[in-house]
């Protein structure tokens, strides 16, 4: 695989769709009325899309996977009842500027709002897509916040994605976390590997590894079998040959691989390139989602129906985030107290139990 100089911000050079005219002359894709007048309005989340995730699309399928992640709808305009603006209530559990909190041995940094590709199933777009990264001093402020709670063990990189970052800026950003918490274990949650894979390169690489002493694990999200590409598979071989465990979280999207075949496909495809399958995230209540969600019912059957056919190596957990805030829900085993029309009763891990409205198609 060709090695990517990265340095500079992974979005300032060639290979990216920003706007409706280069998607066109790019990919000859003759655009839906949906997705045009969504290009014509004035709000939302931004578009951009890698040139090498938009090679993987079936241009003549309308309801190809690669372009329902990918390419804006006005579906994303319509905010149904249950849905919110930041679904995991993740404001209320910023103790410091950038760093999230929620679980007593784990909590989330925001590296940056930006992504290589800004996926149409986001939860968090509210943030992504705007120009906001932590300052030096407030990544100092989070770091001596990881110090003053040593039961904090795990520390999740996100954002945005951390990988647009120069590595020069994310080497300084993990320096600083590890200098404040030598013990502190990383988990780089990323998209680079499925959407624009010809960033994972040599200098990356060593850079990250380099933190692997203590605890470093790259987190991947993908979401159908057609993502599991060569060039994706030699970026992840880059990484797993250096070290650095690979896991992946899957979110269950209507229309993209609410099947238990295609689910089937994925997560044994994710085996046979290395990556441990790791999570199958039920869709996040999200404004503007709404054509993304199965409901609960059907991911259930859909569920039941791959741990009747996959190893246990290759049967990831099957979980939702209760919206505002209110944990993981794991829905693999006991976690469905109680079901009645599209009201469940659900059992967190701490034996809490909390009412959840489900989703009518």
């Amino acid at each position: 695989m060709k090695q990517e100089k990265q340095n500079t911000n992974t979005l300032t050079g060639p290979g990216l769709i920003r706007d409706q005219s280069e998607l066109r002359s790019q990919l000859n894709l003759s655009l839906r009325s949906d997705e045009t007048a969504w290009f014509r309005a004035e709000k939302g989340m931004p578009f951009l899309l890698p040139s090498y995730y938009a090679g993987l699309m079936n241009i003549s399928d309308p309801h190809d996977p690669i372009r329902l992640q990918s390419i804006p709808t006005d579906k994303e305009f319509a905010v149904a009842p249950q849905e919110l603006p930041d679904p995991l209530g993740e404001k209320n559990f910023m103790p410091v500027d950038f760093l999230i909190h929620r679980y007593a041995s784990r909590a989330l940094f925001l590296s940056t709002g930006i992504c290589a590709m800004y996926c149409r199933h986001c939860f968090r777009r509210n943030y992504t897509g705007k120009l906001q990264a932590p300052t030096g001093k407030q990544i100092v402020s989070a770091a001596q916040y990881l110090k003053d709670h040593v039961e904090i063990k795990e520390l999740l990189i996100s954002g945005g994605d951390p990988l647009t970052l120069s590595i020069v800026s994310l080497d300084r950003l993990l320096g600083i976390f590890r200098d404040y918490r030598p013990d502190i274990v990383f988990r780089i949650c990323t998209r680079i590997p499925v959407v624009m894979p010809q960033v994972i390169g040599g200098t990356l690489v060593e850079m990250l590894a380099a933190y692997r002493k203590n605890g470093l694990y790259v987190i991947t999200q993908y979401n159908h079998p057609v993502e599991l590409s060569f060039e994706s598979r030699e970026a992840v071989r880059l990484i797993l040959d250096s070290g650095i465990p690979v896991l992946n979280q899957t979110v269950l999207l209507k229309g993209v691989n609410d099947d238990a075949g295609v689910l089937e496909d994925l997560m044994n495809g994710l085996v046979g390139a290395g990556i441990i399958p790791y999570y199958l995230f039920h869709p996040d209540m999200a404004e503007g989602t709404s054509h993304f969600r199965v409901p609960l019912k059907r991911g259930t059957a859909i569920f039941k129906q791959l741990r009747a056919e996959l190893s246990r190596l290759a049967l990831p957990e099957y979980a939702v985030d209760l919206p505002g805030g209110l944990g993981k829900v794991s829905l693999s085993d006991s976690g469905i107290v109680e079901a009645a029309g599209n009201e469940y009763k659900l059992r967190n891990s701490n034996n809490q139990i909390f009412t959840y409205i489900d989703f009518i198609e």
